[in-house]
């Protein structure tokens, strides 16, 4: 399967990667909380990702100001609703917040990596036709 150009499953291999890599040290040595927290993490970074996929694949053939407003404009959007959905996750809901701002900033970066890769792939191509 080839996941060059398959940005969905790029993220959905991040995540079982990650559900890997973190599934013996949380549950051996982090609490219920921590658990609960990294996953809020990981799951409120992975729809900040999709929604800006949605964006860009949206916004991709249109002109250039529609693109740079759908993608930087919806990406201060998503951040603002990040705040919100962080605050909530913390103030109200009580989750650990060491646990949550460090899943949620790495998985966001991560994802944020890929999120420019797949432009700059898409931008590549486009370029060549």
């Amino acid at each position: 399967m080839n996941l060059r150009g398959n940005f969905p499953a790029q993220v959905a291999l991040v995540l079982v990667g990650a559900l890997v890599l973190l599934a013996y040290p949380l549950t051996a040595f982090a609490s219920g909380d921590i658990r609960a927290a990294v996953a809020a993490g990981a799951g409120l970074s992975t729809l900040n990702v999709i929604l800006g996929y949605g964006a860009i694949r949206y916004s991709f053939d249109k002109s250039h100001t529609t693109f740079l407003k759908a993608v930087l404009g919806g990406m201060g959007v998503r951040l603002l609703l990040m705040l919100g959905a962080f605050t909530l996750l913390i103030m109200v809901l009580g989750m650990q917040p060491v646990a949550l701002t460090v899943s949620l900033l790495a998985f966001y970066a991560v994802f944020m990596v890929l999120e420019i890769v797949y432009i700059q792939q898409r931008m590549t191509f486009k370029n060549r036709s």
